[in-house]
């Protein structure tokens, strides 16, 4: 029966890499199929061939053990294909974002030493548009779709091949084999105050992340998990392909997400597990029926991601028939997944689950002090067990020490524990606000702002205040062909948010700053302050009042 198992089994005491595992799978298995890219299958025994003549092709090109491969690959075979290869070779992978252009392309090739790149002939362009300020980087592979021609190649700083030139003929497996505590990966963060940093991720931390996924959401080698989360991201590799390799299962993986075809893969495909973000799980929930969706109501058991709403986690479960909804956890880059519950386990309302025993969790002011439980604060966090939080930051010892204050990593993050244990997450420290000595969450802001019918996008920011700390700012985005004043917006708002979070600024924009992974770069917002088109409250004649 599928969703069944000991999750247990996968988060007490065990150490691991997907090396491993995956060899541990083809022995068990060897002709089961592994992955499922549109109806193209591969077995495990496949999966582990292909990547051993990557790999012995990758060691002929000079890719050595400890070494940078940077990857810019679209969801595929390859993608995976590359991942394991540089892995048996005991090199550092470095799947990057597939937006990233320019200098944010450039800081990242560059941050990584990586004398290889790997990308799709789509984002050749790019690479040699910066090809002269690349100088640690000796050679580009990329890679053509099936009947796709790659044209005339550039000429350029350093040399360009294809990929398939450099798959190899050589199964053999290798000797050497990456320990759990070496460092398998770079996972780039957003930069939304900053030029991204690599966060270096050992081969345990990703299969632990794997295991507590297991624990929250149990899975069998029955499973199919399906998910069109792009494979430079730590969810798909760890939660959709890792997670399938450790129970046996199958991982059918989407180019890309969309509402109207998601239903027909997942009938396609037979999946039994969605591993999607909250917001996809919302998007689902308020599409309209389609034939394949009547066709597999109750056939995805479990639909994993953060955050859903309740009012989402309800319509999965009885629209769609899945018993299992939303992860209920809360985690980042550096830190793995620290407050989660075991499937089955109640949870409170809006909270993102317990602590679990592989971390310590607290909850401190700003002199690092705990605080009693129902007090927001920042989260800091320290492992119990070893290699299952990041390793640093990759060529930043001062930035990582700057964060391992009093000997606990400092999220950046404030949140509270209730009197019950459970989690909840209030928002992003630097984005938390303080006005008139109440204190603001941004977060909870623009969930509130987000439910008005005329806006697409808001963000909810400080602008620092002549009479000391913040006043608050709505900067949004309106629908196309929707009109609305921001003293309506502002009347609205006060029957909707608490009196001391009103706005006493509102702009409307086209369009709003972010970074290529699509967040807001609220520092350019709040350091533009008012602007020249801003609607200031204390502009007009209205008065609030206290209740």
């Amino acid at each position: 029966m599928s969703g069944t198992g000991n999750p247990e089994a996968w988060t007490v005491g065990e150490r691991d890499t997907v090396i491993s595992a995956l060899e541990r799978a083809v022995a068990r298995a060897p002709d089961k199929v592994l992955l499922d890219f549109i109806g193209t299958l591969y077995t495990y025994r496949e999966v582990d061939q292909l990547s051993n003549r990557m790999a012995h092709a990758l060691a002929d090109l000079g890719v050595t053990a400890g070494a940078t491969v940077l990857t810019m690959l679209d969801n595929n075979i390859d993608a995976v294909i590359t991942w394991l290869a540089i892995n048996k070779l005991c090199a550092v992978s470095v799947p990057i974002n597939t937006a990233l252009k320019g200098e944010f392309l450039r800081h990242q090739i560059a941050d990584t030493g990586t004398h290889l790149v790997i990308c799709e002939a789509d984002y050749l362009p790019r690479m040699v548009a910066i090809a002269g300020q690349l100088t640690d980087v000796k050679r580009v592979l990329f890679r053509t779709a099936p009947g796709q021609q790659s044209g005339d190649l550039p000429t350029c700083a350093f040399p360009i091949a294809a990929l398939d030139a450099h798959r190899g003929e050589d199964d053999s497996a290798f000797e050497r084999k990456p320990q759990p505590s070496d460092l398998a990966c770079l996972i780039y963060t957003s930069g939304t105050t900053g030029p991204s940093k690599g966060c270096m991720i050992s081969y345990n931390f990703m299969c632990n992340l794997a295991r507590l996924q297991l624990r929250a959401g149990p899975a069998s080698e029955d499973d199919v998990t399906i998910t069109p989360l792009p494979l430079f991201h730590m969810n798909a590799l760890c939660v959709s392909i890792i997670a399938s390799i450790l129970v046996g299962a199958r991982a059918a993986i989407l180019p890309r997400f969309s509402v109207s075809n998601f239903w027909p893969e997942v009938e396609r495909s037979g999946a039994t597990i969605a591993s999607i973000l909250g917001g996809m799980g919302g998007l689902l929930a308020q599409a309209p029926d389609n034939d394949a969706m009547l066709r597999c109501r109750g056939q995805i058991h479990t639909a994993r991601g953060n955050p859903y709403t309740e009012e989402t986690k309800k319509i999965w479960r009885e629209r769609f028939g899945s018993k299992l909804v939303g992860g209920n956890g809360y985690g980042l880059t550096e830190a793995c997944v620290v407050t989660s519950l075991a499937a089955g386990e109640y949870a409170a309302p809006g909270s993102s689950g317990k602590r679990i025993a592989d971390f310590d969790v607290r909850i401190v002011d700003e002199q690092d002090n705990e605080v009693t439980a129902g007090t927001p604060g920042e989260i800091v966090v320290r492992p119990q067990r070893p290699d299952i939080m990041f390793q640093g930051y990759w060529r930043r010892p001062e930035d990582t020490h700057k964060l391992m204050r009093n000997m606990w990593f400092h999220t950046g993050d404030v949140g509270k524990f209730d009197d019950d244990g459970f989690f909840y997450f209030v928002d992003r420290k630097k984005d938390y606000l303080r006005r008139r000595g109440e204190n603001i969450s941004s977060f909870e802001m623009e969930a509130a702002f987000a439910t008005h019918p005329a806006l697409s996008e808001v963000a909810v920011h400080a602008v620092p205040s002549d009479k000391g700390e913040d006043d608050v700012k709505v900067t949004a985005v309106l629908h196309a062909n929707t009109q609305l004043a921001p003293e309506a917006l502002f009347h609205w708002a006060a029957d909707t948010v608490p009196y001391y979070a009103l706005p006493r600024y509102i702009e409307f924009r086209t369009s709003l700053p972010k970074n290529p992974q699509g967040r807001v770069l609220k520092y350019l917002l709040r350091d533009e302050g008012k602007t020249a088109t801003t609607w200031d409250l204390d502009d007009t004649d209205i008065k609030v009042a206290k209740r």
